[in-house]
């Protein structure tokens, strides 16, 4: 049983926003308001008591978009290592993408995921692949794998090229009433990939990565989406054009979504240029204009989550050349701290809104008890101090691929409550 005094319980589903105490019991909230000491006189002498003086109380945050690599790539990271990272960052809710290997496109790998998932203390959701192997060819089994569990469709990491494919599966998803995750890059416009072709890759003297390569898919499945009806999520928006071709879709079908990532709100493609391979991305990190109109649509509620795409790598891998490294940085414990800083201490968003992008928004979208605070509701909170500023030193992560390194924020998590437990407390890591 835990006691949680004197915080600032914000909570955007419920549009409540006060300071309260929370008492929870037995995995539940069994109240959001002012509590009486002598209304825990009768508790067990097994209460914790948190004071939160000072810190905001907010639902679990939730993310849409991790990779934990397991199976078949746990040197980079597992499901309990990206977990403890998850908790660490204030999430308690995570669905994982598939293209592990083998990818999840079956009901025994499905399976794998999911029970190792429920051994980590949060919640852990996965994804199905849309084909088999992720060839984008063959559709596969959307309806037997809903039912084992899957809680949403993607091929992330591959884009599928065939409108054909694209078209049946959303049709079949949309009678499931379950989202597809689309990551929008036409190779025939990538020359080498996680790099902007502009600047960046005018350094390293390569082809890179044309901005069209975005624009062109998202333009094409955002037409089927509204066609079909179907529940879709662009995934990385990375470029302004995108973000205007979702906020006029947006205006014509109420089942268009999209995700940004802390990255493509924060950095441009300099970044690159400073941290070579640590900033290496898919898609690519662009130009200040692109950075400025996600911050847009971030406001203007175009851009309805904010996703991580958490995706470990080795010291090893992205020490090889910019064009042979793998794309991708580590997200989990920076994400919240990154949205603080760079969307509300800017001045650009309030705590209220970026939070609903971290909780009651993508919660809905895959259909997740999550995401709200509520009495009799799930007792899944983050305790952090939008305030306080510190440097990033670190990650429980077992990758540590990030360019955030040495960077000052603020968004400080003291507290992670997943099931009413406590899984992970920084005051307690603090004094180990």
């Amino acid at each position: 049983m835990i006691f949680i005094k004197n915080a600032y319980v914000t909570d955007p589903a419920g549009g409540r926003e006060e300071k309260a105490d929370i008492l929870l019991k037995d995995g539940k909230i069994v109240k959001i308001g002012q509590i009486k000491e002598e209304e825990l006189a009768a508790e067990p002498a097994s209460l914790r008591v948190i004071d939160a003086e000072g810190l905001v109380a907010a639902p679990g945050l939730v993310d849409v978009h991790s990779h934990f690599r397991d199976p078949g790539f746990t040197y980079k990271e597992d499901i309990e290592t990206g977990a403890k990272a998850a908790a660490k960052g204030g999430y308690t809710t995570v669905v994982l993408m598939a293209n592990t290997k083998p990818c999840v496109d079956n009901e025994e790998t499905l399976r794998y995921v999911i029970e190792k998932g429920k051994q980590t203390g949060i919640h852990v959701y996965t994804c199905a692949t849309v084909t088999m192997g992720m060839q984008g060819k063959e559709i596969v089994p959307m309806e037997e794998l809903a039912q084992k569990g899957a809680v949403g469709f993607t091929d992330d990491g591959v884009p599928i090229l065939s409108e054909e494919v694209v078209e049946e599966a959303m049709k079949r998803a949309a009678a499931l009433d379950m989202p597809l995750s689309f990551h929008e890059e036409n190779p025939a416009y990538i020359e080498n990939n996680g790099v902007n072709a502009g600047k960046a890759a005018a350094h390293y003297h390569i082809g890179g990565s044309k901005r069209e390569a975005e624009i062109d898919l998202v333009g094409r499945d955002l037409e089927i989406a509204l066609k079909t009806g179907a529940a879709i999520d662009i995934q990385h928006i990375s470029t302004k054009e995108a973000v205007e071709l979702v906020r006029q879709a947006k205006k014509r079908g109420s089942n268009i979504h999209a995700e940004a990532t802390p990255h493509h709100f924060t950095l441009t493609e300099d970044a690159v240029i400073t941290y070579g391979t640590l900033a290496k991305m898919n898609p690519p990190l662009r130009e200040e204009s692109d950075r400025r109109a996600i911050i847009e649509g971030l406001k203007d509620g175009t851009i309805d989550m904010i996703a991580t795409d958490h995706a470990p790598h080795s010291k090893e891998e992205k020490e090889k050349p910019i064009t042979e490294a793998p794309s991708g940085i580590i997200g989990l414990e920076t994400a919240l701290p990154l949205s603080v800083t760079e969307l509300v201490e800017t001045g650009d968003m309030t705590l209220m809104s970026v939070l609903e992008k971290l909780t009651c928004n993508p919660a809905d979208l895959y259909h997740l008890p999550a995401g709200r605070l509520t009495e009799n509701g799930p007792a899944d909170i983050v305790l952090f101090d939008p305030k306080e500023e510190y440097v990033i030193d670190g990650f429980v992560s077992k990758s540590q691929n990030s360019p955030f390194l040495g960077r000052k924020v603020k968004g400080q998590v003291y507290y992670t409550i997943c099931g009413g437990k406590i899984v992970y407390s920084k005051r307690e890591e603090e004094q180990s």
